[in-house]
């Protein structure tokens, strides 16, 4: 596999250099003093902030994009086999890595590598742990799955003592990872377009345990089940943190504020106690806030550092995200789009104040959604009020024959109150004549169901 190294810059040209991940990495090698080179479909301001930063970008994918003085391509699993610039580097034999074979070489450069995984929570978690270390002014680099809102981006170019990223099991990309400190937030049946069960990704999860070195360490939820199987013969120490009484890391004395945002004591090895009140909403977010206390004292990071950002924490974009008020209606967007997660944003937004609760929820994946109908149905029939929009398709192409009327069907066999339109006129339409002051309004998705909110705030 080719290597990369700080210290002897290249030309790398990034295939779809646009998205969220690509553009980040992308900023921090041209930081490093490589020549950047990539394409795009279409403009954005990510590609515009690459160019201002001195990347030379295409828009459109062509053959002649590939020119012969490009030492590396790096290209992500969206690119088809016959994606003409894919074409011209296999016939070019120019050297080539996949988005999460970079971000692995590039993990390498860096003291301490911390890599966040699981089913669900992991760009809150990076997020958490993110603003602990800039609190702590340890000036590190960090790559997160979403727009962290105290450095207006995904990503940050620091120093090469820490590097934070997420790291996702899909198609197996975190074991192409060389993390020091690793991360198990959670083990749950998801991707099943990749993984055959949960079997098969548990075992992604004990492999990617196995990465880390004996003078790392693993901090995993012990709430999974049998989670001493995904650490048999990891060669590091392991962490255990939990809600409640027998982890190294636990949450006690639980309570809620009018708002929903949670107040705990943190419980750990050694007579350890710390206080926290979070800046976010919802039991969940304890789950969040534990790994990332545990990582903070495994550092020997300061308690009063690790309480003031998680009090002021203010999290990413489109998790339990206020957008706005109109005519007495709260909006809120979050990118659950799981089961599970639909149930903590839903048990979240209950304790949030609000006199009726609408959630607008726009599948994502044929697959995702036909694996788990009964369970989507089951979740979001907590809310009062369902309206559903269209499945986003992502990059499936086979319908299996589901579509959102299903998962309609199956919520109102649970008695509860559920609308399907396949347009989001439609939908917004519905809002502004059923929503009433008081109510509180969630859209909820992976897609882009956060235009409805948005829309309805005119912004």
């Amino acid at each position: 596999m080719y290597q990369i190294h700080f210290d002897k810059p290249i030309h790398v040209h990034f295939i779809g250099i646009g998205g969220i991940s690509m553009s980040g990495l992308a900023e921090i090698l041209l930081s490093e003093g490589f020549q950047v080179s990539g394409s795009d479909n279409q403009c954005s301001p990510l590609t515009e902030m690459l160019t201002e930063k001195g990347a030379r970008i295409s828009y459109g994918q062509r053959r002649d994009n590939i020119t012969d003085d490009i030492d590396l391509v790096v290209y992500t699993s969206a690119i088809h086999p016959d994606n003409p610039e894919f074409l011209a580097v296999q016939e070019k034999g120019i050297a080539s890595l996949t988005r999460a074979q970079l971000l692995g070489q590039m993990m390498r450069q860096y003291k301490t590598a911390i890599a966040i995984s699981g089913t669900h929570g992991k760009t809150t978690t990076t997020a958490m742990i993110s603003d602990i270390l800039l609190q702590e002014d340890t000036n590190p680099t960090l790559s997160i799955g979403g727009i962290l809102k105290s450095i207006g981006g995904n990503y940050r170019v620091g120093g090469s003592d820490f590097f934070v990223t997420e790291a996702c099991e899909y198609t197996n990309s975190f074991l192409s990872f060389f993390p020091k400190i690793g991360i198990i937030l959670n083990v749950q049946e998801d991707h099943l377009d990749f993984f055959k069960d949960l079997e098969d990704i548990r075992n992604s999860f004990h492999s990617f345990a196995k990465l880390l070195p004996e003078d790392g360490c693993l901090i995993i939820n012990g709430e999974i089940e049998a989670y001493q199987e995904l650490t048999e013969d990891v060669l590091c120490p392991v962490i255990t943190f939990g809600i409640g009484e027998g982890y190294d890391y636990y949450a006690a004395d639980i309570t809620y504020d009018k708002t929903g945002k949670p107040s705990f004591l943190c419980c750990g090895p050694d007579g350890f106690r710390l206080p926290v009140t979070l800046g976010k909403p919802g039991i969940h977010n304890i789950a969040n806030a534990l790994p990332a206390i545990a990582l903070s004292h495994y550092l020997g990071l300061k308690n009063d550092t690790v309480s003031a950002a998680l009090s002021r924490f203010e999290g990413t974009d489109r998790r339990f995200d206020y957008k706005g008020e109109i005519g007495g209606v709260t909006i809120i967007d979050d990118y659950a789009h799981h089961p599970a997660e639909i149930d903590a944003t839903l048990s979240a937004a209950a304790r949030y104040p609000h006199k009726r609760l609408f959630c607008v929820f726009q599948p994502h994946t044929y697959s995702r959604t036909k694996a788990f109908l009964a369970d989507f149905a089951k979740a979001l029939s907590a809310a009062g009020h369902v309206v559903l929009a269209d499945i986003y398709a992502a990059r499936e192409t086979d319908t299996l024959g589901i579509s959102s009327r299903d998962l309609q069907k199956e919520i109102k066999a649970l008695g509860c109150d559920c609308h399907y339109f396949p347009t989001f006129d439609e939908i917004e339409n519905f809002l502004l004549e059923n929503c009433t002051a008081g109510d509180l309004l969630i859209t909820m998705g992976a897609g882009d169901v956060h235009k409805i909110g948005e829309n309805l705030l005119g912004i």
